[in-house]
């Protein structure tokens, strides 16, 4: 069991928009990549335009174009939390806030656990069970996954931080 209290639901939410913020930055350069993909194979040939004003239009008309690209927006998402949860326990918004993501044994969690997290947080939606269990401060995704998310002190904080240089 961890010396650390377990988080309450501000600082969660708090820690949630830092890292929405990232989260959108990588959405809009994939979807940057994905655009550029497409219009390569026009260029080649694989596709065509056939009478839609442009690529992002033949990608809302083509399901298999849009669903590929929900696919791959879904994929940077979880790619990104379950990256920096089980390198450090925190992302970029975790760190800003002290708050640290561990399994309720106290160690980092691994991909799969740090995927189905991820998935189960619906949104972070999830966190809003953080309310009801006032007692044990568990979102449905720490439930899910057996999980916790962790109030550091500024100490341990930093020193989370600079073990990343290690």
């Amino acid at each position: 069991m961890t010396p650390f209290p377990r988080a309450g639901f501000i600082r969660r939410l708090a820690s949630l928009i830092y890292d929405a913020l990232v989260v959108i930055a990588f959405a809009m350069l994939t979807t940057i990549v994905y655009l550029a993909l497409v219009q390569g194979m026009i260029s080649i040939g694989w596709f065509a335009l056939e009478g839609h004003e442009d690529v992002t239009a033949l990608i809302q008309a083509t399901p298999a174009l849009y669903y590929l690209r929900s696919v791959l927006l879904v994929a940077v998402s979880v790619a990104f939390f379950a990256y920096f949860w089980t390198k450090s326990g925190q992302t970029i918004g975790m760190r800003a806030w002290r708050l640290k993501v561990q399994r309720n044994d106290g160690k980092l969690l691994t991909w799969p656990q740090a995927v189905a997290r991820s998935l189960t947080a619906i949104l972070g939606l999830g966190n809003l069970m953080v309310i009801l269990d006032r007692k044990h401060k568990r979102a449905l995704q720490d439930l899910i996954c057996k999980s916790e998310v962790v109030l550091l002190s500024k100490e341990e904080n930093k020193k989370v931080y600079d073990s990343l240089d290690d």
